[in-house]
This record gives C-alpha cells, structure tokens and sequence, in this order.
C-alpha cells in the first residue's frame, strides 16, 4: 500500500529507455543457459569442486558475474531511480557498462573454461573497468536518495562490498600468471563470501525492503529492524572474509552466527509484510522466493557444519553451491518473474492491448512453470551429487537445469517481444 505507491508514484517519467534494462536480462537470460550448459559439460569436477581453472569455475562466473551481477546492474539501474525519485543524468554510461562487462565476462570465461591465462588477465582488466563504472554510477545515485534510507544504506553496503570484491577478483586473475598472493584459496574463500553474501546479499537483502511489500500491497517493514539486519549482516560479511583472509575457524564461526541472526531478522520481516500484506495469492513467483528463504538459513547452517566438519569432506562445495545455487539464484528467477512484466506493462502500447497492459498478459506461465519445476529438480539432484561426489547424478542434475534455463530464456524472449512496437 504505503510502499507500493511511493514506489510506483511517477514511474513512468523516470523509467529509462525499454532497450536499457531489457538488455541486461536478456545478457543474464543467455548466460544462465551457458552456466547450466558448462556445469553439464563440467560436471566431474563440480561436485568436489575447491577452486582452480575448468568448466567449474566458468560455471560460477557465468553464474555470478553473468546472472546474478548483470541483472543486479539492469536492476538497480532502472529500479533505484524509480525507488528514489532520482533520475538518471545520462543513459550513455550504462550503455558502456553493458560493453565493457558482458563482452569482458564472455572472454573471461572462456580464458577460465581454456585454462589459457593470456585470455584471463585481460577479460578481467575490462571486467573491472565496467564494473568500476557501474559502482561510480550506483554511488552517485544513493548520494541522491532520499526516499526508502533502508534501501540506500543496504545499497552503499553492496558498494562497498562489490569494490571489494572485484579487488579481490582483479588480484586473483593476475595471481594465475605472478603466483604472488601468499594463500591463493584464502582469498578466493573471501572472494565468494564478498560477492556471495556482501554484494548479491545485501542488494537482494535491500531491495526486499520495496519489492515483497509492493507485491504483496502492505506497508514497508519498520526502519529499525531494518538497520540491526544491516548491522549484523555488514559484520557477517566482513568478519568472514578477515576470517578466510587469516584462517580463523574463530572469526568464520563467529560470521556465521551473525549471518543465522540476521538472516532470522530479515525473514521474520518479509513474514509480517507477507502477513499484513493485502494480496495472499501470490502465484508461482513466491513460492521460489519463500524456497530462496529456507536456503539461506540452510546455507549458513551448511557453513557450520562444513567449518566444523561434520558434514563430509565435500560441505564445502555444498556451502558453495547453497549460496549461489540456492539462495541467490534462485530468489533472483522468483523476482524476475514479477520485475520483468511489470517493468513491460509501463513499456507496452496500451492500444496493442485493448486498453491498459496487465502484467499477466505480457508473461508466460508455461515457461516459468516448466523452469520452476525443472530448477527445484536440478538443485536436489546435485546437492544429492556433491555429497555422494556422483558425477552421473551432478550430470542429470545439470541436463535438468540446463532445460530449465532455456525455458526461462524463453520466458526472457517472450517479455521482450511483446515491447518491441512500443516507441
């Protein structure tokens, strides 16, 4: 109610130019395809997977810079000026954006995939370029935020984080070449947790605070339980990476403790908006947000369990494959299913459509049915490998997943298509 109308109040005149945002999911859409395609292709190696060059770690790339940060780009790009009330100065750097990092992944992974370093080290250097660009961007417009300071604080915490992440990932891509980092792994352990749970966390963390209540037409969450979730996540995130960074079971415990605390405040938040919230019948979307709940406390329990060793000598890649897998892939699918239909019924002609375009019509359940179905399979199936190390099952897992995808690129293409007339 409250929160969806200062959401929407004015939209139309901040929304960008459809091709914008439209041009990172599809990116995502076709990148989530190739993810499940080289986890297939790869899948001996993913289900003891411990870091190192091949299909596997191309696989988490094209996951986490090809799915989880180019739609968290197109996202916020065209949802913070919205949320804010801020609009863009210009469109040009979002477009050069797009062109540094999307071409960059691309040859990144293929110098991951290759194991071929000369390809590598320079993906990444343009890798960090665009992405260097977009956190200029991203701070320039929380600098301008008035409305929703929850989000914005969520916001300047996933900047701070990505600046660190892509520090680390630009050290790591010259270490494969100049071997001069002391502990390789380390730094890749802290690497994950930084992108994992600090700039794909707090952004997904964050933009709940405007998304669940405005689907679910209630009232935003009160601010201060909002601020102690930022305040025990921030700390979460920061003490597991110097904990990676040193080696400290001590400090690793600690985060992890923090994370199940604020991972318990955070949901007991989205369960009062839901509660409160005037639409109880929130379709399919919400069924894999509510399963993206469940993995996120699962995947810190995962954590502990493989810190401590009680789970196997494989718990780390399951820990690994909770948090990108699990939680943020599959919480981002169940958001995009709301975002890009609603952000294409604001785009459509509504003379195309006998009058107003209704969110429901420019989607297609078929698709999203089918991706959903086959998504929760493929999860189940490789948690089952990883810890069996069943390559035959890590294999059937991603044929699943790899359906799954094209049916969601289906589902990406479809939204797009039915904009295409608008002007």
């Amino acid at each position: 109610m409250i929160a969806a109308a200062g959401f929407l109040g004015g939209a139309k005149s901040r929304l960008l130019p459809r091709s914008i945002p439209f041009r990172f999911f599809a990116a995502a859409a076709v990148f989530h395809v190739l993810m499940w395609l080289a986890l297939l292709v790869g899948a001996a190696d993913a289900v003891s997977f411990r870091g190192g060059l091949g299909p596997a770690l191309a696989s988490v790339h094209l996951l986490t810079l090809g799915v989880l940060a180019t739609t968290a780009i197109g996202a916020s790009v065209q949802l913070l000026p919205v949320a804010t009330r801020r609009t863009l100065h210009a469109v040009w750097p979002i477009k050069l954006i797009f062109w540094l990092t999307v071409p960059g992944l691309m040859a990144l992974v293929i110098g991951m995939y290759r194991g071929e370093t000369n390809i590598l080290v320079p993906a990444a250097a343009v890798t960090t370029v665009g992405l260097s660009v977009y956190c200029t961007l991203l701070a320039d417009n929380l600098r301008r935020a008035g409305n929703f300071p929850v989000v914005g604080a969520f916001g300047w915490a996933a900047l701070a984080m990505l600046v660190l992440v892509i520090t680390f990932g630009i050290a790591l891509a010259f270490n494969e070449t100049a071997a001069f980092l002391p502990d390789h792994a380390a730094v890749a352990l802290a690497h994950l947790i930084l992108g994992g749970f600090g700039f794909m966390g707090m952004l997904a963390l964050g933009f709940s605070y405007v998304l669940i209540p405005m689907f679910a037409l209630a009232s935003a969450p009160p601010s201060r339980p909002g601020y102690a979730c930022l305040a025990a996540a921030s700390t979460a995130v920061l003490l597991g990476a110097l904990g990676a960074l040193v080696g400290s079971r001590t400090l690793l415990t600690i985060a992890l403790l923090a994370g199940l605390a604020a991972a318990a405040l955070h949901l007991w938040q989205m369960h009062n908006v839901l509660k409160h919230g005037m639409r109880k019948r929130l379709g399919l979307s919400f069924i894999l947000v509510r399963a993206a709940w469940v993995m996120l406390p699962t995947t810190l329990i995962a954590g502990l369990a493989a810190l401590h060793d009680v789970a196997g000598r494989n718990a780390g890649t399951l820990f690994g494959f909770l948090l990108l897998f699990g939680w943020l892939l599959t919480f981002l699918i169940a958001i995009l299913q709301r975002i890009m239909p609603f952000l294409a019924s604001m785009f459509a002609p509504p003379q195309a459509f006998g009058g107003t375009a209704i969110v429901s019509a420019l989607a297609d359940t078929r698709s999203i049915k089918l991706n959903a179905v086959c998504h929760g399979l493929a999860l189940t199936l490789l948690a089952t490998a990883i810890l069996l190390e069943n390559a035959t099952i890590a294999r059937l897992g991603g044929a699943i997943g790899l359906i799954g995808a094209l049916a969601f690129a289906w589902f990406t293409a479809d939204v797009i298509r039915r904009i295409v007339p608008a002007g």
